[in-house]
């Protein structure tokens, strides 16, 4: 087979969605209006909850949160130690003191055990990542907690995922998405706040626009154009443009077929590897729908006929991309440096970090894209 070049990830992108930007850019009306209400409405309802509310990304939809639940100084909110750095950044930025909790690297997600043994007087809230798109065990972590602390659910790989029946966004008390080009469906940047609960919504979308009383929409539409809003919270300035909220609509219209599409490449990448004794695949779940965000297997060390790393070099040489899983959070420098922390502080974070191996998983792949990946992986 002729080398190939694919890459990590691509979106999947294209005329509907370069013809969904026509209408905001002809009304003139480009920040937050009509288009971002649309694809607010159509989330909410594909996700099975109350209240969705448009942001600039994941990142500032998970601080916004907990903004709203009025989390700061003194407060201990839990995370797990394998994720995406943001989700123990934005702690930080209310002013509270990030607490990690170790994952099971079977699954890559929270594991309970651990989880128990962190809880203290001063956890506010647990942050549970549906890494990969793998719904994280809300249910079980629920059971943990004391009913007062709030279960936020970081979903920025999990769009269209469920557990049990229950769309991601819906099993916690709060959820945030990201639309970020990587992810299964996108709008450039963006993300997406869910919840069931009203006030948490209400106090939310007042600071997503300044800590504004009023949106501006209202303002523009309102039969006083000299009434400015009233300003009684610090909020920031977090909202979406109706630009990607217009393309978020044609993706969201797509979330579905995307993600069948990779349900079924995923199956095929398990098969087909299946007898390489020192891959492991990710894991299947029986209980609800991965998103299949990536596909993240596991280079194990004591199998591997040489280090992971130098496994993803062979492959980068044949043209096909792969990625570590993620960082463990507690390892990188900022976090070291601030918290004392070291790497074999959290184990299975560390195997993580070290071991995982995201291989070419999106739907811009072809068949024989997806044969040339299979092919290289079993000639090391």
């Amino acid at each position: 087979m002729e080398t190939r070049k694919i890459a990590i990830s691509l979106p999947s992108t294209g005329d509907e969605e370069w013809q969904a930007t026509r209408d905001p850019l002809t009304s003139g009306w480009l920040t937050q209006g009509p288009k971002v209400a649309a694809f607010e409405k159509a989330f909410s309802e594909r996700h099975q909850v109350k209240h969705a509310l448009a942001t600039t990304s994941c990142t500032t939809g998970l601080h916004l949160i907990l903004a709203a639940a009025g989390i700061g100084a003194g407060d201990e909110v839990i995370v797990p130690a394998f994720t995406w750095v943001s989700t123990a950044n934005v702690v930080i930025y209310c002013g509270a003191t990030p607490v990690f909790v170790d994952v099971n690297p079977i699954t890559n997600n929270i594991l309970v055990e651990d989880l128990v043994k962190r809880i203290t007087p001063k956890t506010k809230a647990v942050i549970a990542v549906h890494l990969f798109g793998l719904c994280a065990d809300i249910p079980d972590i629920r059971s943990a907690l004391p009913p007062e602390i709030l279960l936020i659910e970081d979903c920025a790989c999990a769009a269209g995922a469920s557990l049990n029946g229950i769309p991601a966004g819906g099993l916690g008390d709060a959820g945030a998405f990201s639309f970020h080009p990587r992810k299964s469906i996108t709008t450039g940047e963006g993300g997406m706040v869910t919840t069931n609960n009203d006030a948490l919504a209400e106090t939310a979308n007042i600071l997503r626009n300044h800590g504004a009383s009023i949106s501006e929409e209202q303002r523009h539409h309102g039969a006083s154009p000299y009434l400015l809003p009233e300003f009684n919270l610090l909020g920031f300035n977090y909202r979406m443009t109706d630009l990607q909220g217009a393309v978020g609509l044609v993706q969201l219209g797509k979330l579905d077929k995307f993600i069948t599409e990779r349900q079924h490449w995923a199956e095929f990448y398990r098969e087909q590897l299946a007898d390489i004794p020192w891959l492991r695949m990710p894991w299947f779940p029986s209980n609800g729908n991965h998103a299949w965000q990536a596909f993240v297997t596991y280079v194990d060390p004591h199998k591997s006929p040489m280090p992971r790393n130098k496994i993803m070099e062979q492959l980068q040489s044949k043209g096909i991309a792969t990625r570590p899983g993620t960082h463990a959070v507690h390892m990188l420098g900022y976090y070291r440096n601030a918290f004392g922390l070291k790497p074999d502080d959290f184990s299975g974070a560390r195997a993580c970090n070290d071991n995982t191996m995201a291989i070419p998983l999106h739907n811009r792949m072809t068949e024989e894209d997806y044969a040339y990946v299979v092919k290289a992986l079993k000639e090391i």
